[in-house]
């Protein structure tokens, strides 16, 4: 497989988590709009370790249910 074909099949595998990311936490029916303002938002609150370290560990326990 080429370089560019390799890269390029990682990046979509890499879409596909992520996609399932959003199923599992729910947010699939919600507009693109709303969700790309949660995900805009979530990123500047985690600048704060300490609201890092907690959305981590409820993460952890998504994951796990």
């Amino acid at each position: 497989m080429t370089r560019q074909r390799e890269e390029r099949s990682q990046d979509a595998h890499r879409k596909i988590k992520l996609g399932g990311l959003i199923v599992k936490a729910g947010l699939a029916d919600i507009p693109t709009n709303v969700l790309l303002g949660l995900l805009v938002e979530g990123r500047e609150r985690i600048r704060d370790p300490a609201v890092e370290e907690r959305l981590a560990r409820l993460g952890d326990k998504e994951f796990k249910a």
